[in-house]
C-alpha cells in the first residue's frame, strides 16, 4: 500500500482506506527520524487545509513527531505556499496535509526540508517509506512540545515586499477570483485588501467537500464558472486556485483561458527586467514561445522535467531567479524557490496595472503558437505505447527522452510521456497552425489507441 499512496513528489490516498490517523503518526514518526539523519532542525511547521479530515491527521503527525522530541508548530489553516514561507522565513522543515485538486475523499501531505527545499521519492520520500515499513521505536527521550503560530500577514507582508512600492496603487482593476472552496479563500482576502482591486468572490466558504466544482483548474470544465463571471462582471482578470491555492490559472477579459505558459513567459520577462541576463527555468511542456522569449529578453533558458523537485534542483543548481510549468505552478528564487500560485497572480495584476490595454493584448506577444492542451489516454502498457510511437518518428525528426518522449519538427513538437500513478499516456502537442496541430495530435492517438 505504501508503494501506492508514497507517490514521485508526495503522498496521496483515501482517508477512510489509505490515509488514516494511524498512517499519520507513523509518518510523523519516520519523518522525525529521516529529519534526525539529515541532521535538519528539531522544529517541524505543521499547515493543513480545509478538508474535514485534515485536522485529525495533523493532530496524528503531531503526536508521532512529538514521541520522538521532535518539537511542532501548527499553523492552523494554510495554503501550501504559505507552509513554504513558513518553512523559509523560520528555516524549519514542513509539511502540509492537503490532498491538492482531488476529490473530497483524498488527503495528503507535502514534505519539505528546512528553507523549503523538496522531499521528493529520490530526496527523501523513498527513506521515509522505508522507515515507515520497518518501524520506528519510540525513543526514550522527552516529548516534544507543540505551539501555535499564525502567520498570515507576514506571508502578505512578504509577498507585496517582492514588489516596488505603489505597484499596487495604479489603475484599479476589477478581478474574480474562483477559490473552488479552498484554501484562496482564506489568503486571496488578506492580500487582495492591500491592493487598488475590486474583488469579487467566488466560492470563498472553505468546505473540503467542494460542494460546487472540483478545485482543479487544469480541468476546462472546472473554470466555466469562474469564465461567465469575468464576462458578467466585465472584470479586468479571473483567477483560479486549485484546493491548496500552490496552482494559478488566469482568465482573461473576454473569458478565454490563459496559456500558462504565456503567465511564464510575462514573468520571465519582468524578472529579466530587474536582473538582466539571468536564468529561467521552463519545462519541457511549455510553449516554445518560453524559450524563445527568454533568448529575445537575454535570458538564460533552461529545459526541465515536469514536476517541482526537479525544477526546486535545478534553480538551486543554476541560480535561476524563476520557474514556470504548464500545468499553473510557478517557482521563484525569492521565495526560496517554491511555488505560489499568489505571486504568480501578483505578478499578472502589476504587468496590467502597469499597462494602458486588457490582458489578452498584454499577452499578445506570448501566444505565438497553437497548443493541444494535456491529452490523457489510458493504455495497456506505457513503456510499448511510448515505444511503438518513437518507432513511427525515429530517424525522421529530433528526438530526445529528457522525460518521456519528445519528437521535435521545424513547425511542430510533441511529448509523451507516461503518468507517476495510473496506467496513462499524458500527450501534449504544439503546432505553428490549428490545422497542423490536429493532423499531428490525431496521429500520435491514433499509435496508441489500444485495438
Amino acid at each position: 500500500m505504501l508503494e501506492k499512496i508514497i507517490k514521485a513528489y508526495d503522498i496521496r490516498g483515501l482517508v477512510k482506506d489509505e490515509v488514516t490517523p494511524d498512517f499519520s503518526f507513523s509518518l510523523g514518526v519516520a519523518f522525525a527520524k529521516f529529519l534526525e539523519h539529515e541532521r535538519e532542525p528539531a522544529t517541524i511547521v505543521v499547515g493543513e487545509d480545509m478538508r474535514p479530515s485534515s485536522p485529525l491527521l495533523a493532530d496524528a503527525f503531531t503526536d508521532g513527531a512529538t514521541s520522538q522530541g521532535m518539537d511542532v508548530i501548527r499553523l492552523g489553516l494554510t495554503s501550501t505556499d504559505m507552509l513554504y514561507f513558513a518553512s523559509g522565513k523560520l528555516n524549519l522543515p514542513g509539511v502540509m496535509f492537503t490532498a491538492s485538486h482531488n476529490p473530497a475523499k483524498y488527503n495528503g501531505m507535502k514534505l519539505c526540508k528546512s528553507g523549503a527545499r523538496p522531499i521528493g521519492q529520490d530526496s527523501g520520500l523513498a527513506k521515509i517509506r522505508e522507515l515507515i515499513q520497518e518501524g520506528v521505536p519510540i525513543s526514550n527521550r522527552p516529548v516534544g512540545s507543540v505551539r501555535k503560530q499564525d502567520l498570515l500577514k507576514e506571508y502578505v507582508d512578504y509577498l507585496l515586499a517582492s514588489f516596488p512600492k505603489n505597484t499596487f496603487k495604479k489603475r484599479k482593476l476589477k478581478v474574480v477570483i474562483d477559490a473552488g472552496n479552498g484554501m484562496a479563500g482564506f489568503t486571496a482576502p488578506a492580500v487582495m485588501a492591500r491592493l487598488n482591486v475590486e474583488l469579487i468572490p467566488m466560492y470563498f466558504e472553505l468546505d473540503g467537500n467542494f460542494p460546487n466544482h472540483e478545485a482543479n483548474p487544469i480541468d476546462s470544465a472546472n473554470l466555466k464558472d469562474l469564465q461567465k463571471r469575468v464576462k458578467k462582471e466585465r472584470a479586468d482578470i479571473g483567477l483560479a486556485f486549485d484546493g491548496d491555492a500552490d496552482r494559478c490559472f488566469l482568465i482573461d477579459q473576454a473569458g478565454e483561458l490563459v496559456n500558462p505558459s504565456a503567465l511564464t513567459a510575462l514573468i520571465a520577462v519582468r524578472e529579466l527586467k530587474a536582473k538582466p541576463g539571468a536564468t529561467i527555468i521552463y519545462n519541457l511542456i511549455s510553449s516554445k514561445a518560453v524559450a524563445e522569449v527568454i533568448a529575445e529578453h537575454g535570458g538564460i533558458g533552461v529545459r526541465s522535467r515536469v514536476g517541482h523537485s526537479y525544477i526546486k534542483n535545478l534553480m538551486a543548481e543554476s541560480g535561476a531567479v524563476f520557474g514556470g510549468e504548464h500545468s499553473g505552478h510557478f517557482y521563484f528564487k525569492n521565495f526560496w524557490r517554491a511555488d505560489s500560485g499568489m505571486l504568480a497572480g501578483l505578478y499578472a495584476i502589476a504587468e496590467l496595472m502597469a499597462s494602458k490595454g486588457d490582458l489578452s493584448q498584454l499577452l499578445a506577444p506570448y501566444n505565438r503558437y497553437v497548443a493541444s492542451g494535456e491529452i490523457n489516454s489510458k493504455v495497456k502498457d506505457v513503456t510499448k505505447s511510448i515505444a511503438k510511437v518513437r518507432d513511427k518518428y525515429h530517424g525522421q525528426y529530433q528526438i530526445d527522452e529528457l522525460d518521456g518522449l519528445t519528437i521535435t519538427a521545424d513547425s511542430w513538437w510533441f511529448n509523451l510521456r507516461g503518468s507517476n500513478t495510473e496506467p496513462l499516456l499524458r500527450l501534449n502537442v504544439e503546432a505553428n497552425t490549428q490545422k497542423e496541430m490536429v493532423k499531428i495530435r490525431d496521429a500520435v492517438l491514433s499509435l496508441i489507441k489500444i485495438r
